[in-house]
């Protein structure tokens, strides 16, 4: 198989996973703040929680290029920083340290012992670590295990040891656990299973005989070896092993978590044992036990407890209760084990619990949780448990005991952190008529599951909107004197004067501040120590400390038409055409330069950028003219109002801006002018502070209208707030420092300004039409915005309605009770196990039933209403799988909503009572659904589409064609496709796309003439299949569940053949090859994005762009394949993909290239979330990889960042289409698009005839 490729794909990540396989707690930056580590998919992620006001933000994101299987903090002896180990698929362990003043992670030590990739006898799965940090032991699922030894040198630096092997061969590991010993010799504890006896004895009789045992590994460290100190048989159901403090917090040991029970066992003490609690209810069963499935353990000054959660997400507060001597002082004798309910919060895959008094719930699905601890659960009137009521032995019975779980009293949420994880499908539509469209997503699971409505923007939050007496055309604060903390006035500016407010607990009018209220203003600014400056056409208000006004007027028959301001400097420009310039003097009062500069055509705007520290003026003066110029004037004393440079625009500037920024390229500030068009254009480029110079012009379409510019500062930073039909902020990444410029959540504001109070010390001020709006912006850190709605179940499709903005969606949930089977149950008299109190299912989750199902169909209004409009439930045991809407031709093209149910499914092994295809015929413009009949069908109808004026279900093997009947669908047309059964289906034209869950995918051509459907063309790869959508005619994009994205093209000789009129009989009497279609597809680009694609859409993600790819993932990532269109592009992204692999080598110690060549060695597709680590490289290495590409630094990073928003004008583009780079991978407007193709054919069939001549000449 090639692996190279004619067409090219640059990938992209939207939003990583937002799924947290594990989260870690420790002081990573040296200081008494603790931070939590988080692993989601391949990423490593920072959170630093703010006890202060409960918040946890992000603060660094690291993608390590591999596969996170384990992590764990340690820290050395007399130390006060932790360091992180991460067991990861690379084969090697590797032991990482947070530095804070860079903010990035260094690596320390990456030791090699053995192969890359998930095996199961490399260690990586399992990772422990002594509580003192002098050893840690890495063991795979099977056999292995080693030991390192951890240590400092003479210089004080971390050292670890070669490896200590610890192997048992045929032996299985399922969990592991460091004890705490205090300074003794390390010991490590594992919950092992040998399989000596039963992988020999073909009966099954010593697989039903044999016993899982506890097993302590001890680490001599005067010896340097491993031993296996002590080994006891275990529950054989125990899954887990939590430490239990030792040495004077202590009695050491582990708590055993198996089915239904919790041990304490240690060497040389008597094992202790507890029932996990049941719940009581009419609507549970009485008899399901439970498992623990997380856990935490909190050491506090003289005491510890363990919380520890169960697959219903109930909390259970676990302690050791000591025997006491004559004094009262424990003896580190454990007296009895006792377990208490404590609290419900939503199931965890980690928990971590904050000395600040906060507990961080690292979710299964759905958002993640940050809650704070109210009490520790010791004054309530929950039953406690005790070992003393249960026997020790695992073998003995016991009686189960119940609580009464109730809503949180122990905690309180006080932050939700978003996550999609699992998106289960994804769909793009503008439905809102805004610029971009939104991305519309079904994820989450059970009562927990959201349909969430994402856009590109920050969030706003609101303070004040308060109506004015008229529309003022501006609006500024300014403060009083240069070190006041907080702005005093806000100064409106109408069309016929000035209104001054005053800041304080109440807002209110001035009227004795020195400004002058009968003309509009122009510019406001606080002037050195203590001065105001006031710009109105007329002249300038300079008032001073003691209320004294001097007043600059302007020359007759002239007026001001623009000007700009900082803490030194004025400048002004005149209806003639003249700028001038002012600077104040040593004694605080402004002095006019006597030099005049007239400009060619009239000044439209002026920038003055801040005064740099330490000195006394700005140098540059930038002036935008009518005549679609921008020109920088110096203001340097021997130079003043002297023309600098020039940059022509496309259209007059309406707003010009000077700012100081941090910048990527050059690792600190770099001064940029930033200009808005009144095209609604803006462009931010390079300024020379030296010279002058413009250079490094970017541009970005902002909107309809003419775009407003204004300097503000947001979370510490400067910032630019661009206006236009909506409002923009333009602000640095705090992590890549690139410049972002992100649309806001907010309403359209025609003026903008900073804003500080006691209330509100960093925010902003706007006017929109009369109203008068105050707001911030809480975090930068995220640009995608999201509305959730909540479902019932876990959501498994959903289909848009064809005309109106309203989503239709199946959800089904297995092993839960349905709505009716639940009111049954409530509503008998006769039950037995407790009361009848109904638990709200979005905390507690719904009641479970073995062999249940619950399902439902949803209408819902995600524009409007933002809510549901109808929900149907299913009964008799259904569940829908899948769902369609079908216009049918018989009917007059009425469309229908047709869903697709199983009827008593099991899961594993696969088996059904048949299925059913539902028909239901939309109401009131789709808000209701009504039922026409259902037509009972072999198996679960697994996919449905729309198909020629027809229904086309995969059911099984067999692929058929349905029309709509009066009392259910009738059939038409029926073939087996497949060799396993029908997963997913996708058409163009008589072309159909059959997905098997196993086989890939098979093209199938529908015969009119012979109604006959007929597979010619099929993969030769077993692909797992879980999405597909094609790209064009002949080409298809998938995913399947091992991870893995690929685009498939049918050749073209074979495409034709099949579209050919009277083909049918040729291809029904073609032989197959291979026990397969007659004809193979190509493969044309493969890539390993590590997230399990469930949905691909091909999309317009920016207004007149080209057409991309956006795929969804199952742990909440969202990313884009985007197509190159020149060759050039793709030779100068793979050299510098390269050079990353070298030069910025996988944190973890993974090959870049291996890991994404993962099952299929990757093809076609450039790593974007790779190239976009260039702008995190140290300069040095910046420098040195854009001297091989021959470019600037400053030219790479503008092409990383224009990859994605390389657009044209809407205008010309009405209509893209998209092929590969080996015809015509091209973005080409409508117009020139049939000519294009016929171009592209001809060149083809000249080619055809080129290779068919070198043929018989090669014969001849």
């Amino acid at each position: 198989m090639a692996t190279t490729s004619s067409m090219f794909m640059y990938s992209l990540t939207i939003q990583p996973p937002t799924a947290i396989t594990q989260a870690i707690l420790g002081q990573f930056a040296g200081t008494k703040e603790q931070q939590i580590i988080t692993a989601s998919g391949s990423r490593l992620i920072l959170h630093r929680p703010d006890p202060v006001q409960g918040k946890v933000t992000p603060v660094l994101s690291h993608d390590v290029f591999g596969i996170i299987r384990t992590l764990a903090v340690f820290r050395l002896a007399g130390s006060s920083k932790d360091y992180i180990i991460i067991g990861s698929d690379s084969g090697r362990i590797t032991i990482i340290e947070y530095v804070p003043s860079q903010n990035k992670f260094n690596r320390l030590h990456l030791e090699t012992f053995g192969k890359s990739g998930i095996r199961r006898v490399i260690p990586g799965q399992y990772l422990a670590v002594d509580p003192k940090g002098r050893a840690c032991m890495i063991a795979s699922v099977e056999k292995n295990k080693l030991v390192y030894v951890l240590n400092r040198n003479a210089q004080a630096e971390l050292t670890i040891s070669s490896p200590l092997e610890a192997h048992r061969p045929q032996t299985l590991v399922f969990a592991m656990a460091a004890l705490d010993l205090g300074y003794e010799n390390p010991v490590f504890a594992a919950l092992e299973v040998d399989y000596t006896e039963s992988d020999q004895d073909s009966t099954g009789e010593a697989y039903e005989q044999i016993e899982k045992s506890l097993v302590y590994y001890e680490l001599d460290l005067g010896l340097n070896h491993v031993i296996r100190k002590w080994s006891d048989v275990v529950d054989r159901t125990a899954t887990m092993l939590f430490q239990v403090p030792g040495g004077a917090d202590g009695p050491s040991g582990v708590l055993v978590c198996a089915e239904d029970n919790i041990t304490y066992r240690h060497i040389n003490q008597d094992a202790f044992r507890v029932a996990i609690p049941r719940r009581r209810g009419v609507t549970e069963d009485p008899q399901r036990k439970r498992y623990i499935t997380a856990g935490v353990m909190h050491k506090m000054r003289g005491a510890f407890f363990f919380l520890l959660q169960t697959e219903d997400g109930d909390l259970f507060k676990v302690t050791l209760e000591m025997v006491e001597d004559d004094n009262g002082q424990p003896t580190g004798e454990v007296k009895a084990l006792k377990i208490k309910y404590f609290d419900t919060v939503p199931i965890a895959t980690s928990l971590c619990i904050l000395k600040s008094g906060f507990l961080f719930v690292a979710s299964e699905t759905g958002n993640h949780q940050f809650y704070q601890f109210e009490k520790l659960g010791d004054d309530d009137d929950e039953t406690e448990f005790s070992s003393t009521m249960f026997p020790a032995d695992p073998t003995d019975p016991y009686t189960p005991v119940y609580f009464h779980p109730r809503a949180a009293e122990n905690v309180n949420l006080v932050e939700v952190i978003d996550s999609m994880n699992p998106i289960m499908d994804c769909k793009v539509a503008n439905l809102t008529e805004e610029d971009a469209p939104q991305i519309y997503a079904i994820c989450g699971t059970g009562a927990r599951s959201t349909f969430r409505t994402l856009k590109h923007g920050l969030e706003v939050s609101e303070i004040v909107e308060s109506e004015l007496p008229g529309v003022p055309s501006a609006v500024w604060t300014t403060k009083l004197t240069r070190n006041d903390e907080y702005d005093a006035y806000i100064i409106l500016s109408f069309l016929n004067g000035t209104l001054v407010l005053s800041i304080g607990e109440t807002v209110e009018e001035v009227t004795d501040t020195g400004f002058l209220s009968s003309a509009p203003t122009l510019a406001v600014q606080q002037l050195g120590e203590d001065g105001l400056i006031q710009v109105h056409p007329k002249g300038i208000r300079h008032i001073r400390a003691d209320r004294r006004v001097n007043e600059w007027p302007a020359p007759q028959h002239r007026s001001i038409v623009a000007a700009t301001t900082n803490e030194r400097q004025v400048a002004v420009a005149l209806s003639s055409g003249e700028i001038v310039y002012f600077e104040m003097d040593v004694d605080g009062s402004l002095a006019e330069y006597d030099e005049k500069r007239e400009m060619s055509g009239t000044v439209t705007c002026l920038s003055l950028g801040e005064v740099p520290e330490g000195r006394v003026r700005s140098q540059f003066l930038a002036v935008g003219c009518d005549d679609s110029t921008v020109r920088i004037l110096s203001l340097d004393p021997e130079s003043t109002l002297e023309s600098k440079s020039v940059q022509a625009l496309t259209s007059a500037p309406s707003a010009l801006s000077i700012m100081a920024m941090a910048d990527s390229s050059s690792g600190g500030l770099t001064c940029y002018l930033h200009i808005g068009l009144y095209s609604g254009v803006y462009l931010r480029t390079v300024l020379d502070e030296i010279t002058g110079e413009l250079s490094d012009t970017r541009t970005r379409f902002l909107g309809p209208k003419p775009a407003k510019l204004f300097r503000v500062s947001v979370r510490g930073q400067k910032a630019v707030l661009a206006l236009s039909s909506r409002p923009w902020l333009g602000y640095t990444d705090t992590q890549t420092k690139a410049f972002m410029l992100t649309p806001l959540n907010y309403v359209g504001l025609e003026w903008g300004w900073n804003f500080s109070s006691e209330q509100c010390t960093e925010g902003m001020v706007g006017i929109q039409e009369k109203n008068l709006r105050i707001f911030t912006i809480e975090k930068l850190s995220d640009n995608l915005l999201q509305e959730s709605i909540s479902l019932s179940y876990t959501p498994r499709h959903f289909v848009r309605h064809p005309e109106q903005p309203f989503f239709y969606i199946i959800e089904s949930d297995n092993g839960f009770l349905s709505p009716a089977t639940k009111n049954r149950l409530l509503n008998d008299t006769t039950a037995v196990n407790g009361d009848v109190a109904v638990l709200p299912p979005e905390e507690f989750g719904y009641p479970r039933g073995r062999g249940h199902w619950a399902s439902c169909i949803r209408v819902l209004d995600p524009v409007n209403a933002k809510d549901t409009l109808q929900r149907i439930d299913l009964e008799d045991n259904e569940a829908a799988v899948s769902v369609a809407t079908v216009s049918f031709s018989s009917q007059d093209d009425e469309t229908f909503l047709i869903v697709g149910t199983g009827k008593d499914m099991i899961v594993s092994p696969r088996s059904s009572n048949g299925g059913f295809i539902h028909v239901y015929r939309f109401q009131e413009d789709g808000k209701e659904l009504e039922f026409i009949h259902k037509t009972k069908v072999e198996d679960p109808p697994l996919a449905l589409l729309s198909f020629q004026g027809r229904l086309v279900a995969g059911i099984g093997k067999d692929l058929r064609i349905y029309d709509l009947g009066m009392k259910q669908l009738l059939r038409k047309s029926q073939a087996p496709i497949v060799p396993n059964f029908i997963v997913g289906l996708q058409t163009q034209g008589s072309r159909i796309i059959v997905s098997d869950v196993q086989e890939s995918v098979t093209y199938v051509v529908y015969k009119f003439q012979e109604n006959r459907l007929i597979p010619f063309a099929d993969d030769v790869v077993s692909r797992w299949t879980t999405c597909t959508t094609m790209v064009d005619y002949e080409t298809v994009a998938g995913g399947d569940k091992f991870g893995n994205l690929w685009l498939m093209r049918c050749p073209n000789k074979a495409s034709e053949e099949a579209d050919e009129d009277g083909s049918g009989a040729h291809l029904i009497h073609e032989r197959q090859y291979l026990q397969g279609a007659p004809n193979r597809l190509d493969l044309m680009c493969h890539f390993f994005p590590q997230d399990i694609p469930t949905s691909v859409v091909k999309t317009q993600l920016v207004a007149g762009g080209r057409d991309v790819l956006l795929w969804s993932g199952l742990q909440g990532t969202l990313a884009i394949l985007v197509p190159f269109v020149s060759r050039e592009d793709v030779d100068f992204f793979q050299t510098l993909e390269q050079h990353l692999r070298t030069e910025d080598a996988p944190l973890a110690g993974r090959d870049h290239l291996i890991y994404r060549s993962y099952y299929v060695p990757v093809k076609g597709v450039i790593d974007g979330d790779l190239c976009e680590r260039y702008s995190l490289l140290p300069n040095d290495k910046k420098q040195m990889i854009a001297a091989e590409l021959d470019r600037s630094v400053r030219e790479i990073e503008r092409k990383i960042s224009n990859t994605l928003f390389s657009t044209r004008s809407a205008a010309k583009i009405k209509y893209c289409i998209y092929l590969s780079l080996d015809v015509n991978m091209v973005v080409l407007p409508a117009t020139r698009q049939k000519r294009r193709l016929r171009w592209a054919q001809s060149v083809q069939t000249k080619m055809k005839q080129k290779q068919k001549q070198k043929q018989k000449q090669k014969a001849q």
